[in-house]
């Protein structure tokens, strides 16, 4: 997909993206602790059932489940060699599981870690992680890539010329912001659209963090200062976490979707749902939208 393509599609109408993954693996048996990219490299139709339902569900994007398949992250799971082959073998499971009917994304994350001064993580090191995961989404056929849960604008600044450097393919950047609109390792809402977009960035915007309820403001500022789409992946509200260590999340399919057409309303272009959220959040959502603006 060009930037021209991306550009043509998100200003004929709003663009639905997925909904969770990690929530739902989760739901459907995956452990805690353990690499989720090898999980479901072991239980490929669990994703593509979710992936498909997405599709179904009016998604017009699906993230590939590449989210921390990069060399920094995989250390921590004795995986640091097989960024190539992860990456390659996860959108291919996205590719078949959607078979055409919707674009696959390259995911990408932030690796957790501070950048220097107020951390040990070098722009260099970081860049050289996110570069290598970047080509081998590109190699293995995506048609745009996003970053998200990205914790501050720097990390992200690096992603985007990570990906810049190997590719021209459209990159969605969206961070982990709170209701304030400030990002845990710096900066905030309207820094980070202004600085990506200035960068080359198709579109910026948020995910994860809080529900849909806190985020109208956030998104308004966003829009105020932005030339190029904004995305609002929230969770479906604030989680509680029960004696199993599952995290419960305290808005419906049908509040989600009422709160979703708030923030269209503030300017988010892009939409969809993070942790918590189902394909029926994104059903929910698509039939609003479609009573909206004949979508």
């Amino acid at each position: 997909m060009t930037k021209q393509e991306f550009k043509k599609l998100t200003g004929s109408k709003i663009v639905v993206l997925d909904g969770a993954t990690g929530s739902n693996l989760r739901a459907a048996g995956m452990p805690v602790g353990i690499s989720s990219e090898e999980w479901v490299l072991e239980h490929p139709k669990v994703l593509q059932e979710l992936q498909r339902a997405y599709v179904d569900a009016g998604s017009d994007i699906v993230y590939a489940p590449t989210f921390a398949s990069n060399r920094i992250s995989m250390m921590n799971f004795n995986m640091e060699s097989r960024i190539q082959e992860l990456n390659t073998r996860l959108v291919k499971i996205s590719k078949d599981a959607v078979a055409g009917r919707a674009l696959v994304a390259g995911d990408m994350t932030t690796t957790g870690k501070l950048m220097e001064p107020q951390g040990d993580m070098t722009y260099d090191a970081l860049y050289q992680a996110y570069r290598e995961q970047a080509k081998a989404l590109v190699d293995a056929g995506v048609d745009l890539i996003g970053a998200e849960t990205m914790l501050g604008v720097d990390e992200t600044v690096v992603a985007l010329d990570a990906v810049q450097s190997v590719c021209d393919l459209p990159m969605m950047c969206s961070l982990s912001l709170e209701s304030d609109g400030t990002a845990m390792y710096g900066g905030n809402a309207v820094e980070a659209v202004l600085t990506l977009q200035e960068m080359g960035a198709a579109a910026v915007g948020l995910n994860c963090s809080v529900g849909p309820d806190q985020l109208e403001s956030v998104i308004a500022s966003m829009k105020a200062v932005a030339n190029i789409p904004i995305i609002a992946k929230p969770n479906a509200g604030m989680p509680v976490m029960d004696d199993q260590g599952m995290a419960h999340y305290n808005m419906n399919a049908d509040e989600f979707a009422r709160h979703m057409m708030k923030l269209v309303d503030a300017g988010a272009g892009i939409i969809g749902g993070c942790c918590g959220t189902t394909p029926e959040y994104i059903k929910k959502t698509v039939e609003l939208l479609t009573k909206r603006c004949g979508r």
